[in-house]
């Protein structure tokens, strides 16, 4: 019977299989099942049958495949056993649904598919494998400890995120455009290593002299030093090749670039790591994809879901690479749908495991960060002004902390009104004149971001005079839709506007005090209106978001947002605008409320709950991301100039006397990889093309172009979410942005070069040399990267002495372009 179903499937097979080249066929895996029948009455002498047998109660819906083929002589490089095709493309690694699962080891040594390896064998190769994951990982930690303490002060943007640890450990509330994760980790770090918490952080160049330092700088290195391994295994399952996983290894850990920014304390190795140990994660876990539900399966997929929480929670780029992780997701489930094999009930657990794991994990995950962050950032600091009324009076210390005011505004009562949009401040105004040819010569109105006395305004109705805290006249709450007066309360001149133009933004009206003792004219007359609030409806304090509405012109009362000159204080202007567009600049909220005629409550009960708190953090983030601009004498750059290494980034010292650190990529490895991302595009449009035309490539050029395009195109995937959307940011951006992009674009410059040399030795095998083809290519490489990270290991380490324009420096002949100013 079992020769009648070999000698069937065998004959209908046969046909439709191309002849392998040269007689040989690659080494098939001791680890599968594989029966040989050289002595089959169909075949001809030195042919033989190859079957793979699966258990039926694996649910994969494998079928026997059995091949013919020429029983080969001792086969060294390439991939074995790529021959071998399951129906469902999910088994194995992602270098195994693509080609099997064998890649050629390190050197090319002969075996012969009918004598598997020996116990003994297995056990030296994987105490091999593990010795050269041990090696690179103590290379990068090395690299990356190494001058650690050096420079003994601030550099770059550490006077940011180490003040922003300071502040977690201090407890005291601050405000930053990324998420919290990374600078939590950062405070934590310092705490544990005796940091108290008491250096200022003031400007780069300042020394930290007895302040501990060190457990902040040596957690970034640490998760900087992890990247190199990262990558290591992540090249290793895309390809199953040690040769190319260790030259990515020496891309990264030879390139200057990575282990600057690894060496400070700084966000980027936090959010690098996070976005690392997502890829491998999710890889991993695509090798197990033919063991679904499985405790391995179930490991990886709740760990890349971890992972991606942490690369969103240090910045929000970290959507980038949950963008990756969810075409990965969508792909695979796609693929289930079609195999006919599974249930609809086996469908759904995967869908839902999925939901689980990469959905609700992570936001949990996420959302938990932002609990942590709001309750140990509980007193008052300089983040306070960022958010709303309400949002501060949650932080102990600040002056609507445990404060008792009216609930709803009434007619009478002595306001503060602060504008939502960020950094804008309180509605104000002070005795104080526009000058001549600027609008009409009345009192300055502008925003004033601190608290002050000239911000108090009392509000009015706008047809009467009569003093409505007059103990006989009864309370009456000001609504939405009434007009009414702002009198302002040290000068008694009222919020006015009029056709004049505003003194910086000429399209806009001027707002001016006009008026004695109250008395104005119509001009001074406003509709207040609250957001999405019908008429008639009462006004709370901190909570409704309000319009005043000019009742003559039409316009709107908001802020510009421009800094006014030195005539006007420097605070900031405040415009009425025809525009009537609902925008930030233009809402209000009333903050301080004083009347004696209404019952007080605590401002606890107004106090926002964790979803509203929530949202408005991430509202002020992205508002904040968004109005990042280049600060004076700031250098900043442009997408296009980063994967050409065009230009660097100082980090410390400008001087030849100054301990100077410059961050810039390895030349050689930047360049390498740019060449490799456009070889790629080429040589896997070929494969692409030959494959989808049908041509019959030869085992090994057929297994080495599927892990080229499956591997590589999920590599070249990553590089492109990871560079590509910057261009389409307006905000300031800085060259340390594309390193993430650079983490993918060496593991692909890794994996394609062993590729090609593997090529390039199948396709000279009848040489006396081939087989040294690949292994002195792949030397070469790794020589050629270590000797530019000595050339270059300076603008890592530090300089001191001459700058490189100098002839005398060291680094003079190292200046390829002109625009490196190290």
């Amino acid at each position: 019977m079992l020769c009648a179903t070999s000698r069937l499937l065998a004959a209908r097979e046969a046909s439709a299989l191309p002849a392998h080249p040269r007689g040989r066929a690659p080494a098939p895996r001791s680890r599968r099942r594989e029966l040989h029948f050289p002595g089959h009455p169909e075949l001809p002498p030195g042919d033989f049958l190859v079957g793979r047998f699966t258990k039926p109660s694996v649910p994969t819906g494998r079928r026997v495949i059995l091949r013919k083929g020429r029983m080969p002589p001792a086969a060294g490089g390439g991939l074995a056993g790529s021959e071998l095709r399951p129906r469902r493309g999910r088994c194995g690694s992602q270098a195994a649904r693509a080609a099997g699962r064998d890649v050629a080891t390190e050197a090319a040594t002969a075996r012969s598919p009918k004598r598997p390896a020996l116990p003994s064998s297995r056990r030296f190769e994987a105490a091999g494998r593990w010795a050269l994951l041990a090696l690179v990982t103590l290379t990068s930690f090395a690299s990356r400890f190494h001058r650690l303490d050096q420079p003994p002060h601030i550099c770059w943007d550490e006077t940011h995120f180490g003040k922003m640890g300071s502040y977690y450990i201090n407890r005291t509330f601050f405000f930053d455009v990324h998420p919290p994760l990374g600078k939590m980790l950062i405070g934590l770090a310092g705490y544990l290593s005796g940091y108290d918490g008491t250096f200022l952080f003031q400007k780069p160049g300042d020394n930290y002299e007895h302040h501990s330092y060190m457990g902040m700088r040596g957690f970034c290195a640490f998760l900087g030093s992890m990247l190199i391994p990262l990558a290591y295994l992540t090249v290793l399952e895309l390809s199953r090749s040690l040769s190319a996983a260790l030259l990515t290894a020496a891309l990264l850990t030879f390139d200057t670039g990575c282990l600057t920014l690894s060496q400070y304390i700084l966000l980027d190795p936090i959010l690098m790591f996070f976005i690392m140990a997502a890829m491998l994660s999710m890889v991993k876990y695509n090798s197990c994809a033919n063991r679904p539900f499985s405790a391995p399966w179930w490991f990886w997929l709740s760990l890349t879901g971890v992972n991606l929480a942490g690369a969103l929670g240090v910045k929000f780029v970290g959507l980038f690479i949950i963008l990756q992780v969810g075409w990965n997701t969508l792909s695979d489930l796609w693929h289930l749908f079609g195999d006919l094999s599974l249930s609809m009930v086996t469908l759904g657990k995967h869908l839902t495991a999925r939901i689980l794991c990469l959905i609700v994990l992570p936001l949990a995950l996420y959302i938990a960060t932002y609990a942590v962050h709001f309750m140990v950032l509980n007193k008052s600091g300089p983040g306070d002004g960022f958010f709303s009324s309400a949002f501060q009076a949650r932080l102990s210390g600040n002056n609507l902390h445990n404060a008792s005011i009216p609930e709803h505004l009434a007619y009478g009562s002595v306001i503060t009104v602060k504008n939502l949009r960020m950094a804008i401040g309180y509605l104000h105004s002070h005795r104080h004149f526009y000058p001549e040819g600027v609008g009409a010569r009345q009192q300055q109105v502008t925003t004033y971001l601190h608290k002050d006395y000239n911000n108090l305004w009392i509000i009015k109705k706008h047809n009467s005079n009569s003093d409505p805290l007059d103990p006989s006249l009864p309370v009456e709450f000001v609504r939405h839709g009434d007009i009414i007066r702002l009198e302002h309360k040290e000068t008694s001149r009222n919020l006015h506007s009029h056709y004049h133009e505003a003194p910086l933004t000429r399209k806009h009206y001027q707002v001016t005090g006009y008026g004695i003792n109250g008395s104005g004219d119509s001009n001074d007359f406003w509709r207040i209106e609250v957001i999405n609030r019908k008429f008639g409806n009462r006004i709370k304090v901190l909570r409704s978001r309000i319009r005043l509405i000019h009742l003559i012109t039409g316009c709107v009362l908001g802020s510009s947002g421009k800094v006014l000159p030195k005539w006007g204080w420097e605070q900031m202007e405040v415009t009425c605008t025809p525009y009537l567009k609902e925008t930030l600049s233009s809402i209000w909220n009333v903050e301080d409320h004083i009347n004696p005629k209404l019952p007080n409550i605590s401002l606890e009960v107004l106090q926002p709950s964790f979803p509203e708190i929530m949202l408005e953090s991430h509202m002020v983030m992205i508002r904040g991301n968004n109005g990042l601009k280049p600060k004076d004498n700031e250098f900043t750059s442009k997408p296009w100039h980063w994967p050409i290494n065009f230009q660097g980034l100082r980090f410390s010292g400008a001087n030849d006397t100054d301990f100077r650190v410059y961050l810039l990529g390895n030349p050689v490895v930047w360049w390498l990889n740019l060449l490799s991302i456009a070889l790629y595009v080429l040589s896997a449009s070929v494969f692409a093309v030959a494959v989808q035309r049908g041509a019959h490539l030869p085992v090994e050029v057929e297994g080495l172009s599927q892990v080229l395009l499956r591997g590589g195109g999920q590599l070249l995937f990553g590089w492109m979410m990871h560079y590509f959307p910057f261009f389409l940011m307006g905000r300031v951006l800085y060259f340390h942005h594309y390193f993430p992009a650079m983490l993918f674009s060496s593991m692909l410059t890794g994996l394609l070069w062993d590729t090609l040399l593997r090529l390039c030795a199948w396709s000279l095998a009848s040489y006396p040399l081939a087989k040294c083809v690949h292994v002195l290519g792949i030397l070469s490489l790794l020589l050629g990267t270590a000797y530019s990270f000595y050339l270059f290991h300076p603008l890592a380490y530090g300089m001191v002495g001459p700058l490189a324009q100098d002839p005398r420096s060291p680094m003079a002949g190292l200046r390829w372009l002109e625009s490196w100013d190290f």
